[in-house]
């Protein structure tokens, strides 16, 4: 049980971060195509919720290794 918990904990924190790039990124060159003339905003805000997406990967990843190593 406790290495279902570990592996669905680790599924959700790296999905949920991966999905959010992709739409981000889709968003983002969809926007370009519309107003080519805002690329310098549009590429500073898609940049910062590319890195606030990592960060919460990160953590997910961090969290799973710090509860399975206190399993063992």
């Amino acid at each position: 049980m406790k290495h279902i918990t570990v592996i669905l904990i680790m599924l959700i924190s790296t999905l949920g971060p991966s999905a959010v790039i992709a739409f981000v990124g889709y968003k983002s060159v969809e926007a370009l195509g519309r107003n080519p003339s805002a690329a310098a905003k549009i590429l500073i805000s898609m940049l910062l919720a590319f890195v606030f997406a990592e960060v919460i990967a990160v953590l997910g990843i961090l969290s799973v290794f710090m509860l399975y190593g206190h399993w063992q």
